[in-house]
């Protein structure tokens, strides 16, 4: 079981689909290879409707032996306009402008690959900020009664392993910074990150017992940096989850350093074997692979 934040995103529509499908090196590929994960979780990958670029990723993996015959994507939140100049820069239509930051729709989105069947049961994505309980919405937020929580996805996926089936519950959330004192992303962030968990504990049978693991990029560390870090602090102390990597540094950035910030927790009734943040990949972004191996309950 493995996330990663690895910059899987380009710079325009179709050009990762370009890079994948041409004879080039793609940067990250190693890193998935040597994790030859049974389920893998990308929260950068420019999504497509057809998913080419995931079947072509699909096809590059199988190409060195880690074949993943069942794939998922949707249309993310990111680059869908809003129609409101948001970032106040006095134009509409810019990356922050979006319902989730993106140059074009679907940039930087999130993706499945898995050696077992996948089922989206439900999906957050389009969840209205305004109606998540105890979401931090502001009165005057900007786009107001039309703005998503999610600034990617939220998705239940449900996994079947043989006749057993797992759970698992995805998150991209907002950079907790690029605001300004009213700090719209570092409250959004918060409400992204605490969605799921939230919903685990007032509903806790939701998925008819079927063992959860909660996965993604927080874009959130509950010691340093910014953002409201006692919500990465609340979901690592939620009574249903684990977390195989405690205070494991997931990604290094120029000017602040290390910091945790993709996680992989699993459900408690799980068995724990191993658990790994990889080596820096090269030309992949500063982001590292996070894989966690485990036993069905």
């Amino acid at each position: 079981m493995a996330a990663w934040h690895g910059d899987f995103s380009r710079k325009g529509p179709g050009l990762l689909v370009k890079e994948l499908t041409s004879d080039k090196p793609v940067p990250g590929l190693d890193a998935i290879i040597d994790a030859n994960p049974d389920i893998l979780l990308l929260t950068n990958f420019d999504y497509d409707a057809s998913l080419v670029a995931l079947t072509a990723l699909q096809t590059r993996l199988s190409q060195h032996d880690v074949r993943f015959p069942y794939l998922f994507s949707e249309r993310p939140n990111t680059g869908m306009p809003t129609g409101v100049d948001i970032d106040g820069d006095g134009r509409k239509g810019g990356p922050r402008d979006a319902q989730g930051f993106g140059y074009f729709s679907g940039q930087g989105g999130q993706a499945i690959l898995s050696r077992y069947p996948l089922h989206l049961v439900q999906d957050k994505t389009a969840l209205l900020w305004q109606d998540v309980q105890g979401g931090s919405i502001a009165a005057d937020d900007p786009v107001g009664a039309d703005q998503r929580l999610s600034s990617s996805a939220h998705w239940a996926i449900e996994v079947g392993v043989g006749n057993d089936k797992l759970m698992l519950l995805t998150l991209a959330a907002t950079p907790p910074v690029f605001d300004g004192p009213e700090d719209r992303n570092g409250r959004r962030n918060r409400d992204e990150v605490l969605l799921w968990p939230n919903i685990l504990s007032s509903k806790p049978d939701i998925f008819d017992g079927a063992p959860v693991i909660l996965m993604g990029n927080f874009n959130l560390d509950p010691e340093r940096g910014d953002g409201l870090r006692q919500a990465a602090t609340n979901v690592l102390q939620h009574p249903a989850l684990q977390d195989p990597l405690p205070s494991q540094p997931t990604v290094l950035w120029d000017r602040v350093g290390e910091m945790r910030v993709t996680y992989v927790l699993p459900d408690r009734s799980f068995v724990v074997s191993a658990a790994q943040v990889m080596p820096p990949s090269p030309d992949a972004g500063p982001h590292r692979l996070v894989w966690v191996d485990l036993a069905l309950p």
